[in-house]
């Protein structure tokens, strides 16, 4: 296995964990920030360094559209393309493609869908999201499934999940990379006998890890988190389990407590920019007129760059006058907040604290 998964600790149906990858070894459980276009937004990697982010995620379906893989490769792959020395994982282009509606077409074969850039016809298929993946030279690579709209039918659900399996054995029979780890793909909507299938399909193949697609797409988090419980029991102790697509504090909680290793979701740095700080205490908007005046940082403790060097006064004033330098300061601070607060809750699980820390963040967040 290109990568390595090993548990080192459970508590109260908690995890903490290593994840070995060919870039080097990470703590879990993680929250990995997205960098969709080879960037996670207004921050370079030195700062993503600083505030302690592992492995980042990059977007298959927009590489594919803009540079086009093969100028990736060109550069040296996406680690050098983008300067990043950690790992990178690269989501399929399922869910990209799957969310352009009525501009696509799936058959067996593939995906016939249209740029979202210029409307020119592409093809994606098992096979061709391998060949753009090998390319990338992602740490991991994800397999290309169907990921399907909510609510859906039991029997649109059953058939899309049977195809998604037989498309993750095509991806598993064309990646041949051997530096590249490949992990497989849980669909099954929101019908535990169908997740339960799903499991059993994707655990046969043997894929270096597991992500669990196909959640947080509408449906309530209740919902979802009930799913989670019917899901994760059918995965394996000794590879990582990856929640793709969840990223607010109260969801990150309550995957880790149904065994979640793994998190991304582009939420932090997308409500950055309309002026949305993450605070343990819920979301802060500070672009409201109550911080004019305000000259205490985002959040008082916070150890990050911006909450050290800046008040909320100054970060409403930049937003005000539209400047740039307003979404990366915030973008900073709500990265370095959720990475933050991964570490405690694995430090937790370490001291067998998972519960208290669990219950205590529920007593003081609002959001949830």
């Amino acid at each position: 296995m290109v990568i390595e998964f090993e548990l080192q600790a459970e508590c109260d149906g908690a995890r903490a964990g290593l994840l070995r990858t060919p870039h080097g070894t990470y703590q879990t459980p993680m929250f990995m920030p997205v960098g969709t276009q080879a960037t996670v937004k207004t921050l370079t990697p030195e700062e993503l360094y600083d505030m302690g982010a592992q492995v980042i995620l990059s977007n298959t379906y927009h590489l594919f559209l803009r540079p086009g893989e093969d100028l990736v490769h060109e550069a040296g792959g996406i680690h050098r393309f983008m300067n990043w020395k950690n790992a990178v994982l690269t989501d399929s282009g399922g869910f990209q493609v799957f969310s352009l509606g009525k501009m696509r077409k799936i058959t067996e074969d593939g995906v016939t869908f249209r740029s979202h850039i210029d409307g020119s016809k592409k093809f994606l298929s098992p096979e061709v999201s391998m060949d753009i993946q090998m390319a990338l030279d992602s740490d991991i690579a994800m397999a290309f499934d169907e990921c399907i709209p909510y609510p859906s039918d039991y029997e649109y659900t059953r058939l899309s999940t049977e195809r998604t399996s037989r498309w993750a054995k095509r991806c598993l029979d064309h990646h041949h990379s051997p530096t590249q780890g490949l992990f497989g793909i849980v669909q099954g909507g929101m019908y535990k006998d169908l997740r339960k299938k799903s499991c059993e399909d994707l655990v046969a193949m043997d894929f270096d890890g597991y992500g669990i697609g196909g959640l947080s797409v509408g449906e309530s988090k209740d919902i979802m988190y009930d799913i989670l419980e019917g899901t994760t029991p059918y995965l394996p102790q000794d590879k990582a389990r990856y929640l793709m697509g969840v990223g607010t504090p109260d969801c990150l909680v309550e995957g880790v407590a149904r065994g979640v290793d793994m998190f991304d979701c582009v939420f932090p740095t997308r409500v950055a920019r309309n002026g949305m700080a993450m605070t343990a205490e819920g979301r802060v908007n500070v672009r409201n007129a109550k911080y004019a005046r305000d000259f205490s940082p985002i959040e008082e403790g916070c150890g990050c760059y911006t909450c050290r060097n800046y008040t909320r006064a100054y970060i409403r004033h930049l937003f005000k006058a539209e400047e740039l330098l307003a979404y990366r300061l915030v973008s900073i601070h709500n990265l370095y907040f959720l990475l933050d607060f991964m570490r405690r809750m694995r430090q937790s699980i370490f001291d067998g604290t998972f519960r208290r820390f669990r219950k205590e963040f529920f007593d003081r967040y609002k959001d949830a």
